[in-house]
């Protein structure tokens, strides 16, 4: 099932998306919701980002380039880090390369949507927890990394977390390939089995650090392959199964000289 959030004249909704056409719904999709009976075509509205996040946490340094590359020991303590929920944009949405700056790092993932409350839950029970998928885009700017090694600032600029088309509830995480084009050109194209430390790890390992919430978005990684952009191009990440998450890049101090 592919839930959605959308706006048309100014109003926003939830629905679900079913071979271009979107259902309305109403109410709490990770508890109790139903169709309202209104029907929009998919072509008649803008889509948002899908979710509102709780809260979003991301990995990093995730993936390798092949499996011979894969550690033989995972990292004691993964490299986690939070990203403000202002920073969420959704398809189709400009992203604002920040300051003087003339560039920023694209980086395409697959974002887990938590479902129901998670404490101290084991690696084969994650799954049970996890409400849906989407294609997240974990937008970074190291120019503003700290010299100690913290990356909060370099992540956490509004615009810089673009999520979307849709929340698939019907994936299987363990078979997805994490795409990315800059202006029509692959740049990233992983499997998951590339990935350091494993979805259902990181996730048991985030529960038992803290409780995670219905609506807590947690990013995965990034494939190798990511680089820096300039203002005027295109990013698509793209996931078979969710829908391609596209966006384009200008710079702030072009957005403030035309406004």
């Amino acid at each position: 099932m592919k839930f959605v959030r959308f706006s048309k004249e100014d109003k926003e909704y939830q629905g679900v998306l079913k071979q271009g056409v979107i259902k309305e719904i109403q109410g709490d999709i990770f508890s109790n919701w139903e169709y309202t009976g209104e029907v929009f075509g998919a072509d008649e509205v803008k889509l948002l980002a899908p979710i509102e996040p709780n809260q979003i946490i991301g990995i990093g340094a995730n993936f390798v380039s092949k499996v011979d590359e894969l550690p033989s020991t995972l990292p004691e303590i993964p490299v986690f880090f939070f990203k403000p929920t202002s920073s969420v944009i959704g398809p189709e949405e400009e992203i604002v390369i920040p300051g003087e700056n003339e560039e920023v790092k694209f980086e395409s993932e697959l974002a887990v949507i938590i479902g129901k409350e998670a404490r101290n839950i084991k690696e084969s029970e994650v799954l049970d927890y996890v409400f849906g998928y989407t294609v997240g885009n974990d937008v970074t700017a190291p120019q503003y990394f700290h010299e100690a090694g913290h990356w909060t600032i370099g992540k956490a600029f509004d615009t810089f977390t673009p999520l979307g088309p849709v929340i698939e509830t019907e994936l299987d995480p363990n078979t997805v390939r994490v795409e990315a084009r800059l202006d029509g050109m692959e740049k990233q194209n992983s499997g998951t089995e590339l990935m350091i430390v494993p979805i259902a790890k990181m996730i048991s390992y985030l529960s038992s650090v803290m409780t995670l919430k219905p609506g807590d978005v947690i990013l995965t990684g990034s494939p190798v392959g990511a680089e820096f952009v300039k203002a005027g191009s295109t990013i698509e990440c793209k996931i078979k199964g969710i829908g391609t998450l596209q966006n384009t890049f200008v710079n702030a101090k072009d957005r403030v000289a035309s406004s």
